[in-house]
Parts: structure tokens; sequence; C-alpha cells
């Protein structure tokens, strides 16, 4: 025990090889020292082997322990490491696309803040290009703020506003005629009820489908008190519509008269603005009328004109001559100055009556002109109405001949043309476009017939002969049958014809 107590402690080798702390070291268990006393004495050869000691098992049993629990806390340590490992790489996979993010927004960053420095630099040029104009605008202002402002002294009433114009023509639309209805329309209104009696349950399709089997059923004579009214409408329509238009044309050319009008007069008062400009800034002398009288000179002057002979004999200069001359004039009295101003009125009272007679005669040539005006207009206004009747007259004479015209082709029509006839077949081209069309109006729903009847023609240029062939067969038995037909309606002909000579 004394040998025990005699050993000095030895600290945990485990803990040493931890790192340099400055924590106060464990002292060892009671089995530590035992099993450290145990070895020293086997290594010294005088001492004996000590006898089995329990504590001594119960010690080594401790540290076989000890071994395998630092055993087991390797393999967690490890496993430990590789979560660290595998969590690292995480770590860094998720750096490096946050890097890669970060990468992108700045190119992005790079490319908006060029096109920033790009629109700012537009910016610039445009800023430097407005100051350039706002310079010369300032310049304009100043020369234009030295003249007077234009404010002409006109009244537009004639001309309406565009909205006011809008207006009139809601207007016009809304009180004008309406059309006259053909006479199948007209006979439609009156047998309506009657159809749709016989009818209840058939709708607008069938209605209008039965109204033109019943129509071409009807006769001539049945037909006529509905075309007779349709034509007397007409007339009464037109006649209507071709005084409005007729109203409108005037109106307009009046129209068009006032605005040369109220230009001439713009610009005869711009003109008269501009010279007042031009006065007030001393630019341009006024133009002189040489009929106008001169207006007289004052008793001053006339003094200066008879003594401005004298001085220039004395080689005086102008501003001398002045100076002396207003000296003088100042330095003289009354009775001197007397005879001066005695002509001086002279001179006023002529000049005032000279004044009277050119002022007459400006009015009376003022007053002459403005009837040569008026009269200059009204020639204008007839030339212009007769100019419309002449349209109006080669317009009627147009719609006369080609009334004419398709009078007399219907009237052709209408005796050559026989009911009873065979009609003639339609054409190979005739027979496949019914059926293209057909096709075309179901594929494409609101097309135009002009579209329609040009896709009609690309298809059948893109037909080969065979498939052509086809519509010439269908078309020569058309014709066969059509040939047949016409044999046994002239050969019917001939035999009414002998009926009707014998």
């Amino acid at each position: 025990m004394a040998a025990i107590a005699e050993i000095p402690q030895i600290a945990d080798p485990a803990k040493a090889k931890r790192g340099k702390s400055r924590k106060a070291l464990k002292q060892t268990s009671t089995s530590v020292a035992n099993i450290i006393a145990g070895t020293l004495v086997e290594s010294s050869p005088a001492a004996e082997p000590p006898a089995p000691n329990p504590a001594g098992k119960e010690n080594h049993q401790s540290l076989s322990n000890k071994k395998t629990k630092k055993g087991g806390a390797s393999k967690g340590g490890k496993k430990q490491q590789e979560v660290e490992v595998s969590s690292f790489e995480k770590e860094l996979q998720e750096m490096q696309e946050k890097l890669e993010k970060l990468k992108l927004e700045k190119e992005h960053t790079e490319e908006m803040l060029k096109a920033k420095e790009e629109s700012l630099k537009q910016k610039e040029e445009e800023l430097e290009t407005r100051d350039r104009e706002q310079e010369k605008l300032k310049t304009e202002l100043k020369k234009l703020q030295k003249m007077k402002e234009f404010n002409p002294t006109m009244n537009f009433s004639f001309g309406l506003s565009m909205k006011e114009q809008e207006q009139d023509k809601k207007d016009k639309k809304k009180s004008t005629t309406k059309k006259p209805s053909p006479p199948y329309i007209l006979w439609c209104k009156d047998q309506w009820n009657e159809v749709k009696k016989a009818n209840p349950e058939a709708d607008f399709k069938e209605m209008s489908t039965l109204l033109g089997s019943k129509w071409k059923a009807i006769t001539d004579e049945e037909k006529k008190p509905y075309e007779e009214k349709y034509l007397a409408q007409k007339e009464a329509y037109l006649k209507i519509i071709g005084n409005e238009k007729r109203e409108h044309e005037a109106m307009k050319l009046l129209e068009d008269e006032h605005k040369q009008k109220t230009a001439m007069e713009l610009l005869e008062q711009y003109l008269q603005f501009k010279q007042e400009a031009e006065k007030d800034n001393k630019k341009t002398k006024k133009e002189k009328d040489p009929l106008k009288p001169k207006q007289p000179m004052s008793a001053y002057f006339i003094f200066s004109n008879e003594r401005r002979v004298a001085l220039l004999a004395e080689n005086k200069k102008i501003l001398e001559i002045a100076k002396i001359t207003g000296e003088e004039w100042k330095n003289m009295t009354e009775q001197q100055k007397e005879p001066y101003e005695k002509l001086a009125l002279k001179n006023k009272e002529q000049y005032l009556q000279e004044m009277e007679v050119y002022k007459l005669k400006k009015e009376e040539e003022t007053a002459h002109l403005k009837k040569e005006e008026e009269e200059h207009l009204k020639l204008q206004k007839q030339e212009a109405m007769q100019l419309l009747k002449k349209k109006e007259k080669t317009e009627t004479l147009i719609k006369k001949t080609k009334e004419n015209l398709q009078k007399q082709k219907k009237e052709k029509g209408e005796k050559n043309v026989d009911p009873n006839k065979p009609k003639k077949p339609a054409s190979s081209y005739l027979l496949f476009s019914k059926e293209a069309r057909k096709n075309l109006a179901e594929e494409r729903p609101g097309t135009n017939n002009a579209t329609i009847n040009a896709l009609i023609s690309l298809k059948w240029k893109e037909l080969n002969d065979e498939e052509k062939q086809i519509w010439n067969g269908k078309a020569a038995e058309a014709m066969e049958a059509y040939k047949k037909e016409l044999e046994a309606y002239n050969k019917k002909l001939e035999a009414e014809n002998k009926e009707n000579e014998k």
C-alpha cells in the first residue's frame, strides 16, 4: 500500500494528446494506480511476484472496457466525418450554383447598364437638339416680341365645325327618304299574311321560298300594278334625291366661295398688320400715294428754307444751318414771324381742302371696287350654276340612255325567250365551279365572290388531264341530252306552226 502511495500520479495519455489545455489534470483512479504499480514491480529484478489480487483483475477488466469504448467512439467519429464531408460537398454545390446565378445576374445587369448608357446617350443627344431648337425659338420669339400680335377681325359664321357637320350628316341620314321597294317586295307585303295563315309553322326561309315560287307562277297582268307602283315611287324618290343633291352641291360651291373670300380678307389684314409692324420698327419706308396732297410746312420751316439758300452760299454745313436758323427764329419778334405764320395758315387751309377732295375720290374708288367685286362674284355664281346645270343634263342623258338600253334588252329577251325551250347545259368548268364554290363556302365562310372565283380558277388550273376528263364527260352527257331535247322541241314547234298555217 505504501508503494502505491509513493507512485506519482500520471496523466491520462488520451487527454494529453487532445491539445495544450490549461485545465487541471484529473486524479487517476485506484485501479489504474495499481496496474501501474504492478508493471513497475515486474520490471524490477529484486521484486518478488505479487500474490494474485482480485482488485487488479477488476482494474484490468475496467481497462479492457475502456478500450472497447474507444474503438466504438472511433467508428462513430468516422461516420460523423463522412456525414460532415457529404454536407460540405452539398454546401459547395450550393455555393457553386449561387455563384453561377450571381454571374448570370451580373451579365444581365451589365447588359442593362449598357442599354441604359445607350438610352442616356440618346437622351443627351435629344436634349442637345432640343437646346438648339429652344435657342432658335428664343431668337424667333425675340423677333416676334418686337412685333405686334396678329389678331384678325374675322367672323367664321359660315363654316361649321367638324362636330356640327357630323351631326348634320346624321340628321340628314335620318330624315332622308327611303329607297322605293321593288315590285316583288311590294307583292310579298300584300301576300305575306295569306301565306302565313296557310303555313303557320313555316319560318322566314320557308316563307321566302314559298313566296318566290308563287311570284314565278303569277302572270304579267297580276305583276303590272306592283311594277307601276314601284316606277311611280322611284320617280318621286329620284326627284327628291335630285333636289337634295343639287342643293348640297350649290351650298358646297357657296361655301368654297365664302372660304376664298375669307382667305382674301385674312391676307389683306395680315398685310396691313405687317405694314404697321414695319412702320413701328422703321425698317422700311412707307409707300406714299402720289395723288395724296403733301402736308403744309410750318412757319419755322418756311423761314429756314429762305435762310438756307444764303447760308449754303456761305459754305455752311447742314448742322450749322439748322443751329443758326433755330437761334435766329428764337430771337425774332412776333412782328417778324407774322408773315411766315400767315403763309403757313394759307398753306394749311389749302391742304385741308385738297385732303377733302382726295378723301371723296378715295371713297368713290373703294365703292366702285366693291361694286366690281360684287358683280364679279355674281358672275362667278352664274358660271358655277351653268356648269352645275350642264353636269346635271349630261348625267340625266347618261341615265336615260342606260335605262333605254336596259329596256330594249329586256324587251328583246322577253320576245325571244320561250319558257318551254330547253336551256343550254353548263360547260365542264361551270360544273366544276359549282361544286368547288360549295366546298369553299363551307371551308371559308364570309369570303368575297372575287376571291372565291380566283380560288376556283386556280384549282381548275391545278387539275390534271384525267381529273378534267371527268368534268368534260359530265358536260358531254349534258350536251347530248340537250341536243335530244332541242330536236324534240323543234319538231313540236314545226308541227304547231303547220297547224297554225292551216
